[in-house]
């Protein structure tokens, strides 16, 4: 690599002591202001999913699968269990007086169907996906009641029919979900009208909105959703419909929770008071992101000042380095500040989601790359764990370690999962660009072709990169006519010595290359701002920036405070966190594996794993001897796997943190006969 340039990453954010909150308001962009005032916006544009084309070798893949497979998996899963049939059953279309399916909120799987279909088909068009989905949208229009209520399970059985449900709206803020599966209504009906620009759907959601706006707010019905989403999606009817009352009824949800609730559903505190990551992992992620929104829309800044503070103590403390969030399984969320274990750790696979979601309103309203260094560790670690490389089996929690008790799933009864990550990966192109007046934001490496406009001059912008494999990138920038504007490329932490903000993660050595950016073939030295790499030039058709990223091996450690990892190390590579898993190495075992910080640790393409790059290194085999002592088989060889790609090959070992001592390592039992039986 030509090392004539290095781009040294400072510190991409103020990461301060969880005790005391930086808060930084620019230009008065964000400002404590009343409701009655005009709303305003984030200050950055996104450049939507509808103007980019993958063309890469990585998620293009993804994306065809999740279309050709995951989604027909989940219609077909949702025909058995009967949540298909909720729908005809309310509407009339079939005769029955019983609710088909396990759990109330079972309509807002159709819902996320839908919404991941309608993403789906912009960039793969189907027409017998898309007569699919008009035919699901056509029951549901049949099982929406008159005054736009739609609650299959009520409508079929009658109020108290369920102990989690009375009246109508009675036990919302407990365990209802009728709010939770409007808000997935809300944004499938938005997502389907963006899509295709039918409004089937979309009129549907509107009646359904105008009933909730008539029962709920101040004056009127003062509670708030159990589980929050509702928010995001009535932001989303706002944006489409320019309707403000949507835009007020999602800060009133925000606003009436609290204080003196549940610490499970985030309402002890008021949300603006919270200053911590607490309770159920999807439900704090989406109300988090409801909370953006209502930031940057009433440019209120009590709500900035609370998210910041909220995502710090989950970075510097509650995160794992797969970027999953949620460490206890009994309220499938946050546990104690560095209180990580991975053989049970929970990481759901909708909090990754959420996540994801969360920290891109984030970007959009400070412009900082430490959001998406966060949401490129979720995407390429903690989310795509959760569908196997066929597209048809699942993970609901992604743990980081396996005694062989974790097996991938064809289906869940709480299928929330599945349906989840098919509408967010057909979304992904809508994440790669954003835009001011004069920047043009590059966020995420991928291979692909965008066309949309800078400070109304037509550009595509097209990547051509074998990236995540591969380090170049090769960026042409093509404007109708000449222009001058920013260019701002996101340098990840990972190209330098910023494993992850807050430094929860730590690389043990520095890089041997440097991120290397040259404009037309020659090298240039931008400037570094909050963690882009920033271009100034006037653009003309034919100019080609091009990018090298430093893809070595890394060696991680983490906070001494998270116990569960002392004497342990992660690896690394690009944005890809990797495993040990026990098909690849001795005995079929690797619990009883030590490793060697020192060890070389090569990357090589892998033939069996769908092409991924592999690390081969070395380990020692432990176990305990008859007389108590430890017996050590070294210098075996070893394979590690991108972390996302293990329960592929059936349930078995499987570890992210190596043990690197003998207190860290799980030796194997004396070899006796009670040891050897099966």
């Amino acid at each position: 690599m030509n090392n004539f340039f290095k781009i040294k990453i400072i510190m991409k954010s103020s990461i301060v002591n969880h005790l005391s909150i930086l808060v930084v308001v620019s230009s008065g962009i964000l400002s404590s202001c009343s409701s009655d005032q005009k709303a305003g916006d984030y200050p950055i544009e996104p450049v939507p999913f509808t103007a980019v084309k993958f063309t890469d070798h990585f998620w293009a893949p993804k994306i065809k699968i999740n279309q050709e497979v995951t989604i027909p998996i989940a219609i077909e899963q949702s025909t058995n269990s009967g949540r298909i049939r909720n729908f005809e059953i309310a509407g009339g279309l079939t005769k029955g007086n019983k609710f088909c399916s396990q759990y109330p909120f079972d309509d807002s799987d159709i819902y996320k169907i839908i919404e991941a279909a309608s993403f789906s088909l912009q960039s793969n068009p189907d027409s017998k996906l898309e007569a699919i989905i008009d035919s699901l949208i056509y029951k549901i229009g049949k099982a929406q009641e008159p005054d736009g209520y739609l609650y299959t399970i009520r409508t079929i059985q009658g109020d108290d029919s369920h102990e989690w449900i009375g009246k109508r709206w009675e036990k919302e803020h407990i365990l209802s979900h009728e709010l939770y599966n409007l808000g997935h209504l809300f944004e499938a009906a938005v997502a389907h009208y963006q899509a295709t620009g039918k409004r089937s759907l979309l009129d549907i959601a509107l009646k359904s909105a105008d009933l909730i706006d008539s029962v709920y707010g101040w004056g009127k019905r003062e509670d708030y959703p159990g589980h929050q989403v509702v928010e995001m999606g009535l932001v989303k009817l706002y944006r489409v419909t320019g309707e403000k009352k949507y835009l007020d009824l999602a800060k009133f949800f925000l606003d009436v929770r609290g204080p003196n609730g549940e610490e499970y559903n985030q309402a002890t505190k008021k949300v603006i008071d919270q200053r911590e990551a607490v309770g159920h992992a999807v439900r704090a992620t989406y109300m988090y992101s409801g909370m953006a929104d209502i930031a940057a829309l009433y440019r209120d800044n009590s709500y900035l000042v609370a998210i910041r503070a909220i995502w710090e103590d989950i970075v510097c403390r509650k995160i794992y380095v797969t970027g999953g969030i949620g460490a206890s399984g009994g309220n499938e969320g946050f546990s104690a500040p560095y209180d990580l274990p991975n053989m049970s750790a929970y990481c759901e696979t909708c909090a990754s989601v959420g996540e994801i979601f969360w920290n891109y309103r984030m970007f959009l309203l400070d412009g900082e790359a430490k959001y998406y260094d966060i949401l490129e560790r979720v995407l390429y670690n903690a989310l795509i764990s959760g569908v196997s490389l066929s597209g048809d089996r699942f993970f609901y929690p992604n743990a980081l370690a396996s005694a062989g008790q974790y097996e991938r799933s064809k289906w869940f009864g709480c299928a929330c999962c599945p349906p989840n990550i098919a509408r967010l990966l057909p979304s992904l192109p809508g994440y790669v660009y954003a835009k001011t007046g004069n920047e043009v934001y590059i966020n995420l490496f991928v291979a692909n072709t965008a066309h949309f406009t800078i400070d109304g001059t037509p550009l595509s912008i097209t990547q051509t990169t074998d990236f995540p494999q591969d380090g170049h990138i090769d960026i042409a920038v093509n404007p109708d006519k000449e222009k001058k504007f920013k260019l701002k490329i996101r340098i990840p932490g990972w190209s330098d010595e910023e494993a992850i903000p807050g430094n929860l993660y730590r690389f043990i050595r520095p890089l041997s290359e440097n991120v290397y950016i040259s404009l037309n073939g020659k090298p240039v030295s931008p400037e570094l701002e909050k963690g882009y790499a920033v271009i100034l030039n006037k653009w003309k058709k034919g100019d080609v920036i091009h990018i090298e990223l430093p893809m070595e091996v890394r060696i991680l450690t983490a906070d001494p405070r998270v116990t569960q990892d002392n004497d342990k190390i992660a690896v690394q590579r690009g944005p890809f966190v990797y495993c040990a898993e026990w098909p690849d190495n001795y005995n079929n075992q690797v619990l009883d594996l030590m490793f060697d910080t020192n060890a070389v640790l090569n990357a090589v393409p892998d033939t069996m794993l769908r092409g991924l790059t592999i690390i081969k290194t070395k380990a020692t085999a432990v176990r305990h001897t008859l007389d108590g002592q430890f017996e050590f088989t070294k210098n075996l060889d070893a394979i590690l796997i991108p972390y996302y790609a293990w329960a592929n090959r059936g349930a078995g070992e499987m570890m992210v943190w190596l043990p690197t001592s003998q207190k860290s390592v799980k030796p194997l039992p004396a070899p006796t006969i009670a040891s050897r039986s099966k």
